[in-house]
């Protein structure tokens, strides 16, 4: 089963930041109600940010290691996202090692944050280990607009 929260990069500066962005469609299974409408729930929020953080250390590691959640120090969600709404999505390194990366980001809708986190701790691990490289590349380029033709 695939799990995506990031639908496109627009931008990724290897070891320095990616901005993303996810479409919210009301067909998603993820919703949570709340008084009679729809949010996606802030756990989510912060997954968005992790894929596309996830995608930054790819990029910055030539593709050799992904990165493996360990820790987040702070969170805050002070706004909420909605069916229709677009998730504009801009992470940072903070640093990136060997071993571990730590990343910093806000999750945004209409230029509103919704989601900010610090102190992102990834542990990295060989991406090799976790899916087929030529289709973490072939999703790499769909998600830059840079699709082959075959």
């Amino acid at each position: 089963m695939s799990f995506y929260l990031v639908d496109r990069i627009d931008s990724l500066i290897p070891g320095q930041s990616v901005l993303a962005r996810k479409s919210l469609s009301g067909n998603e299974d993820y919703w949570r109600w709340d008084g009679g409408s729809a949010h996606l729930p802030a756990e989510l929020l912060l997954e968005s940010l992790c894929q596309a953080g996830s995608w930054l250390v790819l990029a910055s590691t030539d593709f050799g290691r992904r990165a493996a959640l360990l820790s987040v120090d702070e969170v805050d969600c002070p706004g909420t996202a909605r069916a229709g709404d677009v998730l504009r999505i801009h992470g940072s390194v903070e640093s990136l090692g060997e071993r571990t990366a730590a990343l910093s980001g806000v999750v945004s809708v209409r230029g509103t944050p919704v989601l900010a986190a610090r102190g992102i701790l990834c542990a990295l691990v060989p991406a090799a280990r976790l899916e087929d490289p030529a289709h973490t590349m072939r999703r790499y380029e769909a998600l830059c607009g840079r699709e082959r033709s075959t």
